[in-house]
């Protein structure tokens, strides 16, 4: 299982750059309000918040909660990730924390954040039930975990044709990394049951006492096909402790 997670990490080492920007292209577009009303729904209200972006990738979502006045952390497991996530915060010059970490065993002491956040993650990790016991220790009681996913495995075989533009991250993608991509969603998906009904079950296991599922929040962000749209219809998952 340790070695999937270096072929994960190898093949994001290789999309870091390109993502950065696609990532600052995106946080200037109307996605940015998008996926701000939909965190919305979910933040605590009043007051500054501590928020763990997991999987933070360039730090998209740690830069976005950052702007609204929260206390920001982005991990990801891929240093290359990180380092763009540190410049791309600095491009934008807002304050988020980010660090080179493990999203299935973090170094954080329990109780450490109000929010978890994490987009497009989940499906690649090897043990999903142990990250969600991990997350549960780091929430405050009253805490939320913000999971924004798709079911990429199942969707590889029942994927619906879109016609893509010529500046989309897939159109761009040489063919051999699109290959090593989809066999990296395979693999881990052959340890995986269907999502998201699978992750509801996993999360009340691992404590939490409310867990909702948001499968329209796929047609709310992704209303056109642009360099930004995800083929993989995703779903939000809130869970609270």
């Amino acid at each position: 299982m340790e070695r999937i997670k270096h072929r994960v990490a190898h093949y994001w080492s290789h999309r870091a750059e390109g993502f950065e920007q696609q990532r600052l292209r995106e946080y200037e577009s109307e996605k940015k309000n998008r996926w701000l009303a939909e965190f919305q729904k979910y933040l605590p209200k009043g007051r500054t918040l501590r928020v763990l972006d997991i999987g933070t990738g360039t730090g998209f979502f740690a830069c976005l909660l950052a702007a609204e006045g929260h206390e920001a952390t982005g991990i990801d497991l891929t240093p290359e990730m990180i380092d763009h996530a540190k410049h791309m915060s600095s491009v934008l010059g807002l304050h988020a924390n980010f660090q080179i970490m493990d999203a299935e065993e973090t170094d954080f002491p329990d109780e450490s954040f109000d929010v978890l956040v994490t987009r497009n993650l989940t499906w690649t990790l090897p043990h999903i039930a142990r990250a969600y016991r991990e997350w549960y220790r780091l929430l405050k009681p009253g805490g939320v975990l913000i999971n924004f996913d798709a079911d990429y495995a199942a969707a590889l075989e029942d994927e619906e044709e879109h016609e893509l533009p010529e500046n989309h991250a897939h159109k761009l993608v040489p063919a051999y990394m699109q290959a090593e991509n989809e066999a990296i969603t395979m693999e881990v998906g052959a340890y995986q049951q269907p999502r998201p009904q699978w992750d509801v079950q996993l999360l009340v296991e691992a404590g939490f006492e409310r867990v909702l599922v948001d499968v329209g929040v796929y047609k709310r962000i992704y209303r056109e096909i642009d360099e930004f749209f995800n083929p993989t219809p995703i779903f939000t998952i809130a869970a609270y402790k």
